[in-house]
């Protein structure tokens, strides 16, 4: 008996852990599998002893209120669902009944308020008893009603979720890997409750109405599935539905469980709810649970198989994550090798080692994870060199997680922005190079210098035969890489990466030093600083940055690489020498502004972003306009020309 009651604690104070972890640090302790196994072996504990810990989390639910959001008692308790594995239990479930089924979302649930056909109010779920208010957050999900018919006060529930493929993109776009979201379930808790709704707006967040709660003036003929359909009514995305009896639940489970590799959103199994609401309201609830639902989580498919070798995945901020290659198994009917592992600890905790038998199963229907090791041989050989660069590793201690990290600074996995910089548009402008692409090159070994990216055929096969890539894309990327070589010499400057050189103050230099390579390389201070718009600081990063012996090397390597056409030494007529332009609105003659400002700048001229003193001329084809610009220009009588004036003046 004390030994069950210890292992009750230990079980409360592990789930308790990983729930935190999971919910409020966007990290994962544990799989899904491995909370579910805990969670059942507590659950079991409790009803055998007949006691219940007050920190449970089989009586707790929902996330801790932490940020700064307004706090809200909600009206009615929002409880968790009782939940089943097994189709037969949901066969007892509904007896005689009908009920709706639908998919159970992994997102965060919302409540909505409208009143007189507009949003008033949104809250999350938060402990189930206080949420967070998130109303101007909910104004900008891409798919919410600002306005809808029903004009009575309206109550909703649902799902506020992130799809996979935004998922993927906005990971994609964040430099820093430990901040990168473990799933989009905390992608999308993190952009609901923002104190920035700007930032929730670029997050392709979508809102799945699931429950109406309020709706008063309506006959909804006590049907569920009629409340649904009349949200649709409303203008509202509602979750995937259908009815469901004790004849049809097995093809109905089958039928959802067959579609979810369709779908883009994540969804951890399915819901019951009776149709019948008079019927349904009846019942009431447990402590926790409500009686008219059932939740019904997918049964992982698990297959045994064995741990070939652990891959070591260094990322742009050095961090180095282990990656388990296994036999391939067929997991929800596709052939799975490899499964992230996340960190050193969750290795600890697998106690994995290479050879050693394994348990495999796809979270979600989607993810591949480890679910656990048969054999349990114990972590070996943390490798004590970064499988890029060969630099020392060291294992970091954080939110009581290991990880394992790249100490060189000089690391090319580290040196992301320096080659997106160099494949950018206003670079060497290399489509099909993403910095999702160029990390996984890195990575593989293709590219250690801006010279190897040049040289990617060397790699075709691997490179066709990576995920994303195909025999059209690969064409695609050597065509674009081909075409990058024919650059021009300040293109090439600015693609370096040097410090406070941006591409108009490398067409300057290039300019001023007659489009001589040679000369960049033996530049002096003194030298730059007499050339108009250079001023001793950019003089002085330009050549530090050539002093160094590996970046002329690197320089003249590239310029064996690219065709730097000969008429860009001549040069143009100076005749917009020490005159100050500022171009604003559309342009009609030339394809961008940027093309207007690489006109003038041949020319000896300058353009800035804002009109001063200084400014001679703003261009603007709406010469009348009331804009800012226009009026400041008026204000300093600086000329206003058309487009048209400007042509003129270039004859």
């Amino acid at each position: 008996m004390a030994d069950k009651k210890k292992r009750m604690q230990e079980l409360v104070e592990l789930l308790n852990r990983a729930r935190r972890a999971y919910e409020q640090e966007d990290t994962e302790i544990m799989s899904n599998y491995e909370y579910d196994k805990l969670y059942d072996e507590l659950l079991g504990l409790e009803q055998e002893l007949g006691t219940t810990l007050a920190s449970s989390p089989t009586i707790h639910v929902g996330y801790e209120v932490l940020s700064e959001l307004p706090k809200e008692r909600h009206e009615r308790p929002m409880l968790s669902l009782d939940k089943t594995k097994d189709v037969e239990r949901l066969k007892e479930f509904l007896g005689r009944q009908k009920a709706v089924i639908s998919w159970k979302l992994d997102g965060l649930t919302i409540v909505l308020t409208y009143r007189e056909g507009k949003l008033q109010k949104a809250v999350t779920r938060g402990s189930g008893e206080v949420g967070e208010v998130i109303t101007n957050n909910a104004r900008v999900f891409k798919n919410l009603p600002f306005h809808i018919p029903y004009k009575g006060e309206l109550v909703l529930r649902g799902e506020a979720v992130i799809g996979y493929q935004d998922f993927k993109k906005i990971n994609e776009e964040i430099e820093d890997v430990d901040a990168k979201y473990k799933n989009p379930r905390n992608l999308c808790s993190g952009s609901v409750r923002q104190l920035n709704n700007e930032i929730t707006a670029k997050r392709n967040v979508r809102f799945f109405a699931f429950t109406l709660v309020n709706g008063p003036g309506i006959d909804f003929h006590n049907s569920r599935y009629e409340q649904l359909e009349w949200l649709e009514e409303q203008g509202f995305e509602v979750v995937e539905h259908h009815l469901a009896t004790i004849e049809n639940i097995e093809e109905e489970v089958a039928w959802f469980a067959g579609k979810i590799t369709e779908n883009d959103f994540p969804s951890d199994g399915l819901v019951l709810v009776y149709d019948d609401i008079a019927y349904g309201q009846s019942l009431g609830s447990t402590s926790k649970f409500p009686r008219d639902s059932f939740a019904y989580k997918w049964a992982d498919e698990i297959k045994e198989t064995k741990l070939l070798k652990i891959e070591w995945s260094p990322s742009r901020t050095g961090l180095i994550n282990p990656i388990a290659v296994f036999e391939p198994v067929e997991l929800e009917g596709t052939t799975v090798s490899r499964a992230s592992v996340h960190n050193i600890s969750i290795m600890e905790d697998l106690e994995l080692g290479v050879g050693d038998e394994i348990r495999v199963y796809k979270a979600n229907m989607i993810i591949p994870q480890i679910a656990e090791n048969l054999t349990r041989s114990g972590v070996q050989d943390i490798p004590c060199s970064c499988p890029v660069c060969g630099g020392d590793t060291r294992i970091s201690m954080e939110n009581n997680t290991k990880t394992l990290y790249c100490a060189n600074p000089g690391c090319q996995a580290k040196q992301m922005k320096s080659f997106a910089l160099f494949v950018s548009r206003d670079a060497l402008n290399i489509e099909g190079l993403s910095e999702a692409t160029l990390e996984k090159f890195i990575i593989r070994g293709f590219i250690k210098d801006f010279s190897d990216i040049f040289h990617l055929d060397r790699y075709a096969e691997e490179i066709r035969t990576m995920e994303g890539f195909g025999q059209k894309s690969y064409e695609n990327l050597i065509k674009s890489v081909e075409h990058a070589r024919d650059t021009t010499l300040p293109k090439l400057v600015y693609s370096l990466g040097i410090a406070n050189i941006g591409l108009a103050n490398a067409k300057v230099i290039c300019k001023a030093l007659d489009y001589k390579p040679d000369r960049l390389l033996s530049a002096t201070v003194e030298e730059l600083n007499e050339i108009s718009g250079v001023g001793g600081v950019i003089a002085q990063k330009f050549v530090d940055y050539f002093a160094d012996n590996e970046h002329r090397e690197q320089f003249k390597q590239l310029l064996k690489e690219v065709h730097i056409p000969q008429e860009e030494t001549q040069k143009e007529e100076q005749i917009f020498k020490d005159i100050n332009f500022v171009i604003t609105g559309s342009v009609e003659h030339f394809s961008n502004r940027n093309e207007v400002k690489e006109v003038i700048e041949a020319r000896g001229g300058k353009v800035t972003g804002s009109v001063t003193s200084k400014t001679n001329y703003l261009i603007n084809n709406d010469v009348q306009s009331a804009s800012s610009k226009n009026k400041k220009a008026r204000d300093l009588n600086i000329p206003i020309i058309s487009e048209e004036d400007f042509l003129k003046m270039l004859e």
